[in-house]
């Protein structure tokens, strides 16, 4: 059990959150992560918004790092204007999280995105976003499912070499690629839904939520690379 890797899963911030008698901001982060983490045999740590000048000493602490789910991302970042339909920005997350996938791409940590995760790394290499698409997030609040093909001789295919179903909920999408990404998985309307740097890095990034269900094969992945 010792040896289980330390991975570190980035969190909200939120203010006003009620437990109890109580009130009060909160780093919040849904379970599934940390129990796909844990189900993949590594430890879970929650790493809430700090400043971005320490992330390269947090990341220095970890075996890999989970870029989790969340708000949009501030069209700012990739030079757009906001869409209407794009909801208000979380500065003080998309500064820390953007150090984190910088310190961690710079110290060849194994690293995650998870749907607003991956789309941060696409940023994070200069890419761009689409700022809605339709048909990924049919109701508010709940998860859809549609498939995921994989696109050969990548990673993800190494990793999950066939089409499978997958939790999604998102109404942004990967637009142009950042530098030195490539697709490795698209939805049967075209969408780009997994993306990776190639080898020596080992960086993923998949447009659905792998902890809203029971395939465990992305996060064991990440979990192996960061045990060697």
């Amino acid at each position: 059990m010792a040896d289980r890797p330390l991975i570190g899963i980035s969190t909200y911030l939120e203010s006003g959150v009620r437990w109890g008698v109580w009130e009060l901001p909160a780093a919040l982060l849904p379970a599934g992560y940390a129990g796909l983490v844990q189900r993949a045999g590594g430890l879970a740590a929650m790493l809430p918004p700090d400043e971005p000048d320490l992330a390269a000493a947090a990341v220095a602490r970890l075996d890999g790092l989970v870029i989790a789910g969340g708000p949009d991302v501030d069209p700012a970042r990739y030079g757009a204007d906001r869409d209407p339909r794009t909801g208000p920005p979380a500065h003080a997350r998309d500064a820390w999280e953007l150090a984190l996938i910088d310190a961690a791409l710079s110290a060849r940590l194994p690293l995650l995105g998870v749907c607003r995760g991956m789309q941060l790394l696409n940023v994070a290499l200069g890419g761009t976003l689409t700022q809605h698409i339709d048909g990924h997030a049919e109701v508010p609040g709940v998860f859809g499912r549609h498939r995921v093909e994989p696109v050969p001789g990548t990673l993800y295919a190494g990793t999950v070499p066939e089409e499978t179903a997958v939790p999604t909920y998102h109404h942004q999408s990967v637009d142009r690629l950042g530098i030195g990404l490539i697709p490795s998985a698209h939805a049967p309307d075209g969408t780009v839904e997994a993306v990776e740097l190639p080898a020596p890095h080992w960086a993923l990034g998949v447009q659905w939520h792998p902890e809203m269900g029971e395939d465990l094969r992305v996060m064991r992945a990440l979990v192996a690379a960061a045990g060697a």
